[in-house]
């Protein structure tokens, strides 16, 4: 009994898709605010610091209430990175999904944002999260939106 194989592919050797074009690309260019909503979604699923830290304005402040304190809490960009790498590190798994947008000026320069993220610690770890964020955006000078703002209205 003889076999030919007429081709060989090696499956864990794909060839180089050639025909991916920027609109067929993971990562967006971010001049739309629905390139901003997808490239935070990606950096979460890939735990990616570089793709998370473009999304953020140099001014950046994130605020979220602390209800045992009875306060607000602040931070700027540098310690948003360091928060994020931590979670990023940390976690085994983030699935972060987008619902509506519950509002947003005509502007696009404030937008409330409904979500559900799921973060897998370890696989009796798992802490769900669900709650809006209230951006503010901006553009930089390459046409760029940029969070400027980040209001957490979320239920951790």
């Amino acid at each position: 009994m003889a076999v030919t194989l007429s081709s060989c592919l090696n499956p864990f050797a794909p060839e180089l898709d050639e025909n991916l074009s920027s609109n067929g690309s993971l990562i967006s260019n971010q001049k739309t605010v629905d390139g901003v909503f997808n490239n935070f979604k990606y950096s979460y699923a890939f735990k990616d610091t570089t793709i998370f830290g473009k999304l953020l304005a140099k001014d950046y402040n994130f605020i979220y209430r602390d209800y045992d304190l009875s306060a607000d809490i602040y931070w700027g960009r540098d310690e948003e990175m360091k928060v994020t790498d931590g979670l990023f590190k940390n976690s085994q798994k983030l699935d972060l999904i987008w619902n509506n947008i519950v509002s947003i000026n005509e502007d696009s320069t404030n937008i409330i944002r409904s979500f559900n993220l799921t973060i897998t610690f370890n696989p009796t770890d798992i802490i769900f999260v669900d709650g809006r964020v209230n951006l503010s955006l901006k553009k930089n000078g390459e046409g760029k939106w940029l969070i400027n703002k980040w209001i957490d209205e979320s239920n951790f």
